[in-house]
């Protein structure tokens, strides 16, 4: 695939240098130009693409007050990067579980960071008997002198029950936009039934107090036999989550063969995983689809096949303004950014930007500018502004 930026400002470089070069350079610069207008549509990128720094399989990030950026890595590193691409690792880091999907997780800053210094973290820790689960805790960020480090670590939550295999932790994170609740996605470890379980965690989105405690007001506080941390349930792997400008929640999600879901996330709704899928089983079993059963909440978009979301924000930035409002998510499987875009309480995909590599994380900086992190070994962190 071809990057329309790079090639567009090799043609506008060979023109820049044929100024004195007579007849035979200007035409050499006119064929460069047609070959950049040649391009197939699919190819242009309304972006161009600068590579910040490469890490190795890098899982999520979040930008701190002073443009500088935090990124995890999933064998369980902690990366303080400036705009630069400069590296500094952070001492402090839980031990992980690391293998299969598992390990090191994501990391967002407390809504008082400013004068708290807090940062939230998600991990993977193991269990008795080969098991394992994702757990989320708080530290407090030190960045003086020449060693930052992570103090005070604490755990708030954890998964329940630890169970065994190394897929679906989700253990994504979000504060909602006034700062009081914290919300936790807990994927059911493929493991089907739990989503539907009020006694696990598995398959869930939490909510609760920034200290880890469960707010009086969540749906199922009074219901027996449930979890009261418990804010909606039939998920299946969460890999982002957000909040849009109105303080909707959105969450993505992978399905299982095909029917990758991105849902308005309601108060105590269920969604109806393992029961209903847009998706079917991998050995080939049906899923019957949600309109087959309209007491669950049906996904806004679905996406058969796959695209293998992951990573999610809900774009408010001024560099991209015909942009605002729609969301981004990565694509692991499709190697892409998608755009959705948003009409009300109905959403469609809008575009599909070909990256050429599996895309984990998706983020918004500072300056309105998109970042993304490549998948993998040496997953290049990658800012995305407007084409020249």
């Amino acid at each position: 695939m071809k990057n329309f930026g790079v090639s567009l400002s090799i043609a506008i470089l060979m023109v820049a240098c044929s100024n004195g070069g007579g007849a035979q350079a200007t035409g050499n610069a006119s064929e460069e130009m047609q070959a950049a207008n040649d391009i197939s549509p699919i190819d242009r990128k309304p972006f161009d693409i600068t590579a910040i720094a490469s890490f190795d399989e890098p899982w999520a990030m979040t930008f701190l007050p002073d443009g500088r950026m935090l990124v995890s890595e999933k064998a369980g590193k902690l990366q303080l990067v400036d705009a630069k691409g400069q590296k500094t690792e952070i001492s402090g880091v839980p031990d992980v579980d690391y293998g299969g999907q598992g390990g090191f997780g994501d990391i967002v800053l407390a809504p008082d960071f400013a004068t708290s210094n807090m940062v939230y973290l998600s991990w993977v820790e193991s269990g008795d008997k080969d098991t394992r689960g994702a757990v989320v805790g708080r530290a407090k960020l030190q960045l003086q002198g020449q060693k930052p480090a992570l103090k005070n670590l604490e755990t708030i939550w954890t998964q329940k029950p630890k169970v065994s295999g190394k897929g679906h932790y989700s253990h994504r994170i979000v504060f909602s936009p006034d700062g009081q609740y914290l919300f936790i996605g807990s994927g059911e470890r493929q493991k089907f039934d739990p989503a539907q379980d009020m006694a696990s965690n598995l398959g869930k989105i939490v909510r609760l107090y920034p200290d880890g405690s469960v707010p009086k007001d969540n749906p199922f506080v009074d219901k027996e036999g449930a979890l009261p941390e418990i804010w909606s349930l039939g998920h299946r792997n969460i890999l982002g989550v957000a909040f849009d400008s109105e303080g909707r929640l959105w969450n993505q999600e992978m399905g299982p063969k095909d029917g990758d879901e991105l849902n308005l996330v309601q108060r105590g709704a269920n969604y109806g995983y393992p029961i209903v899928s847009e998706g079917d089983h991998y050995d080939g079993k049906k899923i019957p689809n949600h309109d087959t059963r309209p007491e669950f909440e049906a996904p806004k978009v679905a996406w058969v096949p796959t695209i293998a979301p992951s990573g999610l924000i809900i774009y408010s930035g001024e560099m991209f303004p015909a942009w605002q409002g729609s969301a981004f998510i990565g694509g692991l499987a499709s190697q892409a950014l998608i755009r959705v875009s948003f009409d009300g309480g109905t959403a469609k995909e809008a575009d599909r930007f070909l990256m050429g590599n599996r895309i984990r994380e998706v983020e918004q900086g500072p300056d309105g500018a998109i970042y993304v992190l490549e998948d993998g070994e040496g997953g290049r962190m990658l800012k995305l502004t407007p084409a020249s």
